[in-house]
């Protein structure tokens, strides 16, 4: 049983069939919640669950967007920069010829050339810290995009030896969440009490939808000026020109060579068979699409261009993002 709210004028590009057929592929492909915002009001709301009830869930990968944000604005408080080394805080790889290389700016776009290490998502780790300064250079940086949770957990070092006797959490919560209205997370701490930045986060459609508002708003509440983050996230890196800052972008669909992916499935590669140039997540969709992507069909997609934001939640299933996408938006012409 679902519970549904609809309101969608039919004379928007979205269709009710559109959000219909989705809902639908969602819940076959094991799909608990789903939220269509337009405009900022809710035009669709519905849950799996029987209840009608908004349930926390684990988003998994979208937690990285939240700590991303966290450095934004560290950056503009000038607590530092996001072009300076890392080595000029963590002076202990400054004679690793590698390592002293790395700036800011590639721990957050997972850039930074070192070892993924996924290991360090365990919740009984003892010392995540330690083990991620000690992580293998596999690239130079800037030139490979390695996913996963040691280049945040080294950014989460950058940050606390910066902010001295403040806490990156506190940090976080004061500067990034009360201002979206969110309160503090499940942080998973690890045997020396530091979060895990990579993932771990339970949040209900409704509370993950305001990321997506701050997205169309320029970055208000969060951020003082937006513009330099939203033309780093159209763009990407040069390591991954569809990822920045914990969000993946669709600019390269407006492309005739461009490749349509499915992320999860590609991050279940290894790493030497992972190929991320040229893709898209979907061709139907608008080239403008930004979306959060966490694990087993998570997903928070924002449109600028129709100042649309849809949640969908999962347990498990085959959700894939081409599909679902597809659903909303039909082929393109």
């Amino acid at each position: 049983m679902c519970f549904s709210v609809c309101l969608l004028a039919a004379s928007h590009p979205l269709r009710a069939l559109d959000l219909a057929t989705a809902e639908a592929y969602s819940l076959q492909t094991g799909g608990t919640a789903f939220l269509v915002q337009l405009k900022g009001k809710t035009i669709r709301e519905t849950y799996a669950n029987g209840g009608g009830k908004s349930i926390p869930q684990k988003i998994y990968s979208g937690t990285k967007a939240f700590w991303s944000l966290t450095a934004l604005v560290a950056a503009e408080k000038g607590i530092l920069k996001l072009d300076e080394l890392v080595a000029d805080t963590i002076t202990e790889w400054s004679q690793d010829k590698t390592k002293r290389t790395i700036v800011i700016r590639d721990l957050l776009n997972f850039s930074s050339g070192l070892s993924p290490m996924p290991e360090l998502h365990e919740n009984n780790h003892s010392d995540r810290t330690a083990a991620a300064l000690k992580a293998r250079s596999l690239a130079k940086p800037g030139e490979k995009f390695f996913y996963g949770p040691a280049s945040l957990q080294v950014f989460h070092e950058v940050l606390a030896r910066r902010l001295v006797n403040k806490s990156p959490i506190r940090f976080l919560e004061r500067e990034v969440l009360v201002p979206l209205g969110l309160g503090s997370q499940r942080y998973l701490p690890d045997g020396k009490g530091m979060p895990l930045l990579a993932a771990g986060w339970m949040q209900t459609a409704r509370e993950w939808s305001r990321l997506g508002s701050m997205i169309l708003e320029s970055g208000e509440p969060v951020l003082d000026t937006g513009k330099g983050f939203f033309a780093e996230v159209s763009r990407g890196s040069k390591a991954n020109a569809a990822y920045a800052y914990g969000f993946w972008n669709n600019q390269a669909a407006g492309s005739a060579s461009s490749r349509e992916i499915d992320v999860e499935t590609m991050m279940e590669r290894k790493l030497v068979a992972q190929s991320w140039k040229n893709i898209c997540l979907s061709k139907a969709a608008p080239v403008d699409l930004i979306a959060c992507i966490g694990s087993y069909g998570q997903r928070l997609y924002v449109l600028p261009s129709l100042d649309l934001i849809i949640v969908r939640l999962g347990r498990g299933g085959d959700f894939k993002d081409a599909p679902f996408l597809k659903a909303l938006f039909g082929e393109r012409k």
